[in-house]
């Protein structure tokens, strides 16, 4: 009612002004009536006025005990006798005519927290018709001519804040899907994979108060052998190499990270072994490495893992004691003692804006006994990525792996590889990959359609769409 006063004043004081008006000009005498007439008829609508609002706070305490909702109506329209006509029909057409809003899906939770979301599903073509409709040595893209759901998955992440005072941080990482099956579907590894399949990395940060950088974790995490790594959207390919699929995919144990200086930090490890939530042979696997920044182009990693893979006990069924699924072993004397060397490095160059390179070398032995002969692995990889544009990228991968003793494939033989992928951005996380690969080698190996009539290579189109979302920047 405030603006309506100050104008009823100021019309006031033009009227009490009007006779000095007359004076000086006898023309303005319609002018000064036509005021008084408005002041006059201003007066009235504001008696008018003040007294329908009296009588709707009345009616709003009386409302009060009938329900939020009469009482809600009534304040609502003490609102619009308090506006203007001209003024008060606006915001109700514009609350009437707008369109409700979804509520956004969380990606960023109070206190910095953090929820991502993935679902990552393909059809891939094999040229070769394999009777069984599976794609060879291959780690994600298992099945042929068949529509897939490779993956889905939620991030939970809490990181550490020190400027905020917290040094400590999780991660939940909760999988389902092919790659599920592919990462902890063996019991060969895990005596009880049903318990820990879905649970693809849960571990907790501590970072100490130090004056350099010394950052530990305990739990469940993906390995770091390799350059490849699990969620599709981070690759350069769909498809996963060789040695993605043959290096370790996760580890369960204690590691620490410290940061030597700004372009050097040193990793080492204690875990229970490749694949192994649960440790099957009482060692303990260790790892030593670094990852070095030489310059703002250049990344390199150095990985070396010691590890004992053997299990020293076999399943067994006449256990008297109420035991879960798994637990009921028998023990192997003498069990083998071999040890598992892993020689990883792998560097990132980004030669300029668009053009990224990069390339992995892995050396592997592993003796089943402590003086046996030894089985090998060995080669390399070969990567370059071109971003024609915001949205499109043309990738590249070729690779070697000489399989000595059949420690990947269960056959000696040289592997080779070469996949051409186009990257598509259909908006703001949902990306296509269109790829092709060729796989062959110097033995009759990939399945054809003819059960007993394997072929010398395999040859696969694919196209993947990935769905990705949430709070967590960067690589997940």
């Amino acid at each position: 009612m405030t603006h309506f006063r100050i104008s009823i004043l100021l019309l006031s004081i033009l009227a009490a002004a009007a006779p000095g008006v007359r004076a000086q000009s006898q023309s303005n005498n319609d002018e000064v009536q036509q005021l008084r007439q408005t002041v006059a008829e201003l007066e009235r609508r504001v008696a008018v006025l003040e007294e329908q609002t009296r009588e709707v706070r009345t009616d709003t305490r009386d409302a009060r005990a009938s329900g939020p909702g009469a009482a809600a109506a009534l304040v609502l329209a003490a609102d619009e006798l308090r506006e203007p006509e001209s003024s008060s029909a606006l915001p109700q057409l514009a609350a009437t005519s707008a369109p409700p809003m979804a509520a956004p899906l969380q990606g960023t939770l109070p206190g910095g927290a953090t929820l991502s979301y993935t679902l990552d599903g393909y059809y891939a073509y094999n040229f070769d018709h394999p009777y069984d409709q599976v794609n060879l040595l291959r780690a994600y893209d298992v099945s042929s001519n068949s529509f897939s759901l490779n993956q889905a998955a939620a991030i939970f992440q809490l990181g550490p804040d020190v400027a905020a005072g917290r040094r400590f941080g999780v991660r939940l990482d909760l999988q389902y899907g092919q790659a599920t099956a592919t990462l902890q579907g063996n019991p060969v590894n895990e005596a009880r994979p049903d318990i820990w399949r879905n649970v693809f990395q849960a571990y907790g940060t501590w970072v100490a108060p130090t004056r350099s950088s010394l950052t530990v974790d305990f739990g469940k995490w993906a390995s770091a052998l390799g350059i490849e790594g699990n969620y599709t959207k981070d690759q350069m390919n769909y498809s996963r190499s060789y040695y993605f699929n043959y290096l370790p995919y996760y580890h369960m144990g204690a590691r620490v990270n410290y940061a030597i200086n700004p372009r050097l930090a040193a990793n080492y490890w204690v875990v229970n072994g490749t694949q192994q939530t649960e440790d099957q042979n009482g060692f303990k696997d260790q790892l030593f490495g670094f990852v070095a920044q030489p310059s703002k182009t250049v990344n390199w990693t150095f990985n070396y893992y010691l590890g004992q893979e053997h299990p020293n006990t076999v399943p067994a069924s006449n256990c008297t004691a109420p035991l879960q699924p798994g637990l009921c072993v028998s023990p192997i004397s003498p069990a083998p003692d071999g040890k598992l060397h892993i020689f990883d490095s792998y560097a990132t160059l980004q030669a300029s804006a668009k053009l990224t390179l990069a390339g992995e070398a892995d050396y592997v032995i592993e003796r089943e006994w402590a003086n046996s002969a030894p089985e090998h692995v060995d080669g390399g990889a070969g990567y370059a990525q071109y971003q024609l544009d915001p949205r499109a990228a043309l990738a590249a991968r070729a690779e070697y792996l000489s399989d000595r003793g059949g420690l990947f494939s269960n056959q000696t033989q040289a592997l080779k590889e070469a996949t051409g992928t186009y990257k598509y951005s259909l908006g703001d996380g949902f990306d296509a990959f269109l790829e092709y690969r060729r796989d062959w080698s110097n033995r009759r190996y990939f399945v054809t359609s003819n059960p007993v009539g394997p072929s010398t290579h395999q040859d696969t189109a694919t196209l993947g769409l990935v769905w990705w979302y949430g709070g967590k920047q960067g690589a997940w």
